[in-house]
């Protein structure tokens, strides 16, 4: 895929970090954009933030991951705007800061709600419109923590091992329909992503975590996933020396796991 020109992308939480960074990204790609995301006066100040010769081809529709029973319809709404969807980028999702112990189940299953069954039931609702239209495209932001388990986020990380696990089955089984997979697979992007992390009560953390505040631009970011999906690649890893920890844990498990012991959890 070497441009995106007229391409319709959907992207799920669009309305901050990533997903913004992405939409504005998008505007230069020459392509016709659903931005998703549960706050709908967000979406429309994101989409105002385009330029104005762009806003035409940019469709707002709202919609809440944990509420899976209306991603069907959700789908059929995007679909009708431009007629099709070739690429769903599935960022939308929820982090986490909080102890094992100290973690209740229903928080875990809140984290596992988003993250995980809104994200696939978004995508089996859209795949039967992207087999009839002979390919399509699942772009799966997933996380460092996707790859290995740190410290303070166990649901988290759990829910992004999930995610490859069944997008890894997925293009596996539908590569002869012309589907195609990419895990995205970010460290530590300066968003608000820690701000809005559940604690082990269900709150908020509303703190911005240290790693965060100083890591990579949700810009820069944005423009190596737009470059990943272009050269159709089936995963990568985003951010600065944390993104060496996939390999220190496949080539090195025993030393990885001393070294993650020592990661702060607050």
């Amino acid at each position: 895929m070497k441009n995106l020109i007229n391409k319709v992308v959907w992207v799920t939480g669009a309305s901050s970090g990533i997903g913004e960074a992405l939409v504005y990204a998008l505007c230069r790609e020459g392509v016709k954009m659903i931005v998703s995301s549960r706050r709908e006066n967000e979406l429309m100040r994101v989409k105002k933030n385009c330029p104005h010769e762009i806003q035409s081809f940019i469709e707002v529709l709202p919609l809440d991951l944990a509420n899976s029973t209306e991603l069907d319809e959700k789908v059929k709404e995007a679909v009708a705007f431009f007629g099709k969807v070739d690429i769903l980028i599935n960022n939308g999702g929820v982090s986490q800061r909080s102890l094992v112990k100290e973690t209740m189940l229903s928080v875990d299953r809140k984290i596992m709600e988003i993250n995980f069954f809104g994200t696939i039931a978004l995508s089996k609702h859209l795949l039967p419109h992207m087999i009839e239209n002979k390919g399509g495209h699942f772009v799966n932001v997933s996380s460092l923590v996707g790859k290995f388990g740190t410290p303070y986020r166990s649901g988290y990380a759990a829910s992004k091992h999930a995610l490859h696990g069944f997008y890894d089955s997925l293009r596996a089984e539908l590569w002869k329909e012309n589907i195609k997979v990419i895990m995205i697979c970010p460290g530590y992007i300066k968003t608000q992503v820690s701000v809005n992390a559940l604690t082990g009560t269900g709150e908020n953390f509303n703190q911005m975590d240290k790693a965060q505040a100083s890591g990579m631009e949700a810009a820069v970011c944005a423009q190596k996933i737009i470059r990943a999906i272009k050269k159709e690649k089936e995963e990568v890893y985003i951010g600065g020396i944390e993104k060496y920890g996939v390999y220190l844990k496949r080539f090195f498990p025993a030393v990885f796991s001393k070294i993650v012991r020592k990661v702060p959890v607050r």
